[in-house]
C-alpha cells in the first residue's frame, strides 16, 4: 500500500517504507522552476531599511542575524528608516529601544526578560518587529528536529537559530517527525527503537521521561496536537490501511476519522481546531483533503500546482495558508496555497529539493529542510520575496524536519 505514494522505493523493505510515509522523505533532483502565476498574500511587502546596533559585540551580532532572515528588511547605516538598539539590562534582560530616523520619535523603549541572555534578546527583537510592522516576530520560536551527529536520527530542541542545542532521545534507532505540544512542555515523535515497527512516544521536557502514546499493530506515525492540546490527530494501520485516527491528548478514546481505499498521511489540524488538512493517494498520487475534525467527508483542495502535493502545514498566523511540499517536473520545492483566493504558487526556487515546510509566528517565513546529495541542512524561506537564508552549517551534520513551536 505504501509503495502507491513512493513508487521508486517498492524494493524496500516494510519498516523503511513506513518511515518513508511517516516521514515523507523525496529523493535529491534536478532544479525545476515553472511560472504559476500570481499568489496575493495579505502582509507587509516592505523592504525596510534599518540599522540595527548593541550595546556589545555579542547582542549586535546576535541581533543582526536575527534580522538578516526577515525578509521584510534590509540592514543599512545610511538613511534608515528605524535605529534598533538592544543593551543588557539583567543576567536574562535587554532592553530595546526603536526610533524612528526621521524626527527621532522613538518607538518602543522596553526591558525584556527571557530564560537565558539569547532568549531575553530574541524577545526583544521580535518586539522590535511588532513595533515597525505591526506583525508579530518570529526570532524567539524554538525548534525541534531530527539531527543525526550521533551517527542515528535523534530528536533534538533549539532556538530558531540553532543556539541551545539540547539533544532529547537516545534511542538509537530510527527517530521521526517530532511535533511540539502548543504549550512546549512536550513532543510527540515516532520511533522504532523498541518494538522495530513505528510507535508513537511521548516525551516529557522538564522531566525528560518518555511513555508509549500509541503501540498498535503496523503503523503508527505522523501525531500532532491540535491547537488547544487536547486531541492528537495520526496514522494508524492496525486496521488494514494507513487511515487518519483522533485520541485525546493521553493517547486515549481513539476513533476513526477516514475509511478509504487509498494511503492518509500527515494529519494537521485547522489554526482553530475544527477541521484536519491531510495527505492521499484516493486520486492515484498525493493530494491535500480537509475534513471535520469529528470526522465526515473531505474534501480536496484544489491546489492545482502538481501531481505531488504532500507534508503541509497550516499557517497559525493566516489561517487561509497551507504550505506544502510538491513536485515540479523532477524536483520537489516548497508551495503555499491559498484558501482564500484559491490560488496556490511555488514559493521556494533551490537548486536543491526543499522540503517538510514549517510555519513561523509571522504567517510569512517558514522553516524547511534542503536536501541534497546525501546531506540536509535547515533553512528559512520568506515566502513573500523567495528569499531562502541558511540556518544550519554542514558541521551540524544532517539535520531535517523541524518543528516551530510558536514564542508567543
Amino acid at each position: 500500500m505504501l509503495t502507491r505514494l513512493f513508487p521508486r522505493f517498492k524494493s524496500l523493505p516494510r519498516i523503511a517504507l513506513a518511515a518513508l510515509a511517516a516521514t515523507v522523505f523525496l529523493a535529491p533532483s534536478v532544479s525545476a522552476q515553472r511560472d504559476l502565476g500570481t499568489l496575493e498574500i495579505p502582509v507587509e511587502l516592505r523592504n525596510t531599511p534599518i540599522h540595527v546596533t548593541g550595546a556589545t559585540t555579542e547582542i549586535e551580532n546576535l541581533a543582526n542575524q536575527a534580522f538578516n532572515v526577515h525578509g521584510a528588511f534590509r540592514r543599512q547605516a545610511q538613511n534608515p528608516t528605524f535605529r534598533v538598539n538592544f543593551a543588557p539590562a539583567g543576567p536574562t534582560q535587554v532592553q530595546v529601544t526603536v526610533t524612528r530616523a526621521a524626527g527621532n520619535a522613538q518607538v518602543l523603549n522596553q526591558v525584556v526578560s527571557g530564560s537565558s541572555p539569547r532568549n531575553a534578546l530574541y524577545r526583544a527583537a521580535d518586539l522590535a518587529v511588532q513595533a515597525m510592522t505591526g506583525k508579530p516576530g518570529f526570532f524567539a520560536s524554538r525548534l525541534a528536529f531530527i539531527g543525526e551527529r550521533t551517527g542515528k536520527p535523534e530528536v533534538y530542541t533549539s532556538d530558531l537559530f540553532l543556539g541551545e542545542v539540547k539533544q532529547i532521545t537516545n534511542d538509537r534507532s530510527l527517530a521521526v517527525t517530532p511535533r511540539w505540544s502548543p504549550d512546549g512542555g512536550r513532543i510527540i515523535y515516532t520511533s522504532y527503537f523498541r518494538s522495530g515497527a513505528p510507535d508513537i512516544f511521548l516525551m516529557d521536557l522538564g522531566t525528560l521521561q518518555r511513555s508509549t502514546f500509541v503501540s498498535f499493530k503496523g503503523t503508527n506515525s505522523g501525531a500532532r496536537f491540535s491547537p488547544d492540546g487536547r486531541n492528537v490527530a495520526m496514522v494508524l494501520s492496525g486496521e488494514g490501511n494507513p487511515e487518519i485516527y483522533v485520541g485525546n491528548a493521553q493517547g486515549r478514546q481513539i476513533t476513526r476519522k477516514t475509511r478509504t481505499t487509498a494511503v492518509e498521511s500527515s494529519p494537521v489540524f485547522s489554526p482553530d481546531g475544527s477541521r484536519i488538512l491531510f495527505v492521499s493517494d484516493a486520486a492515484g498520487g498525493p493530494q491535500l483533503y480537509i475534513m471535520p475534525a469529528a470526522g465526515g467527508a473531505a474534501t480536496r483542495v484544489p491546489t492545482r500546482v502538481s501531481g505531488y502535493c504532500a507534508e503541509p502545514d497550516w499557517s497559525r498566523a493566516n489561517p487561509n495558508l497551507i504550505a506544502f511540499t510538491a513536485r515540479f517536473n523532477r524536483n520537489f520545492q516548497i508551495a503555499v496555497h491559498d484558501l482564500g483566493t484559491g490560488v496556490a504558487k511555488q514559493v521556494s526556487k533551490q537548486p536543491f529539493d526543499a522540503v517538510e515546510p514549517s510555519w513561523l509566528a509571522d504567517g510569512r517565513h517558514l522553516v524547511f529542510t534542503s536536501r541534497a546529495a546525501g546531506a540536509s541542512s535547515l533553512w528559512i524561506l520568506d515566502t513573500v520575496n523567495e528569499k531562502a537564508v541558511q540556518l544550519s552549517a554542514a558541521s551540524a551534520g544532517k539535520l531535517s524536519q523541524a518543528s516551530v513551536l510558536d514564542p508567543r
